[in-house]
């Protein structure tokens, strides 16, 4: 059975992504790994060993386009509106919580934040499936 262990994202700044992810998430950097012309980084928790590579390469002056085909990466809290307001007092800038119901039951509590380099992040509320 496949285990999966990382996701990659590439970033402009490097340091910048390092602090988002660190502020909001608690991510600190495990590995870091650095080549002629590109560095890896990678992200975790204590939560668990899964983790976000951050990959910067030096001769990238632009953006990186998303493309359609990135949604977006999800992580679970306990609480969403206390870590929304704990997101907006460090002025990430989060979009307003919302939820979804199905069959008259709420399915899911959420909000969206992005971070320095526009990917988006849902930050779930552990309930139902989302654990």
């Amino acid at each position: 059975m496949a285990k999966a262990i990382h996701t990659m994202i590439r970033v402009l700044d490097l340091e910048r992504s390092i602090d988002f992810y660190g502020k909001a998430f608690g991510l600190t950097v495990a590995d870091r790994y650095d080549f002629d012309g590109f560095s890896l980084v990678y992200l975790r928790n204590a939560e668990n060993d899964f983790e976000v590579e951050l990959t910067w390469n030096a001769d990238q002056a632009e953006p990186y386009s998303h493309g359609s085909g990135y949604g977006h990466l999800a992580v679970v809290v306990d609480d969403a509106a206390a870590e929304r307001a704990r997101f907006e007092g460090l002025g990430l800038e989060p979009k307003e919580v919302k939820e979804f119901h199905r069959d008259g039951a709420l399915m899911a509590r959420f909000f969206f934040v992005q971070d320095p380099d526009g990917y988006k992040i849902e930050v779930l509320e552990r309930h139902g499936r989302y654990r």
